[in-house]
């Protein structure tokens, strides 16, 4: 009886070898490591609105404008539409705050 000494061979594999997929790896886990332990980023914190607008005009134009007033935070804006690129524009900001102690600060007598 005659054993059978023949190893079967194994296909080799025909791919990546494993020091690429390493460093693959390793290059992932770096990336993994920067994004897990940067800084966290923290959102403005702004309290939600109550809003009003108005629509109206500016001396010496004959664009309407949209005044758009956010009583809580005490905020306006002002815009524009554009027709001609059917678009609306910023005009201009004010902080209602700030203009109200400015204005409480020059009427302040023995200033």
């Amino acid at each position: 009886m005659q054993l059978m000494t023949n190893k079967a061979k194994l296909p080799t594999r025909a791919g990546p070898s494993i020091r690429s997929l390493l460093v693959i790896n390793a290059a992932l886990l770096c990336v993994l490591a920067l994004v897990t332990l940067a800084p966290a980023v923290t959102a403005q914190s702004r309290v939600r609105g109550d809003y009003t607008i108005v629509g109206g005009g500016a001396n010496g134009s004959n664009s309407s404008l949209v005044y758009v007033i956010d009583a809580v935070n005490q905020e306006m804006i002002v815009a524009m539409y554009d027709t001609s690129n059917k678009k609306l524009d910023g005009i201009g900001y004010r902080n209602l705050a700030g203009d109200a102690r400015s204005v409480l600060r020059s009427q302040t007598p023995g200033r």
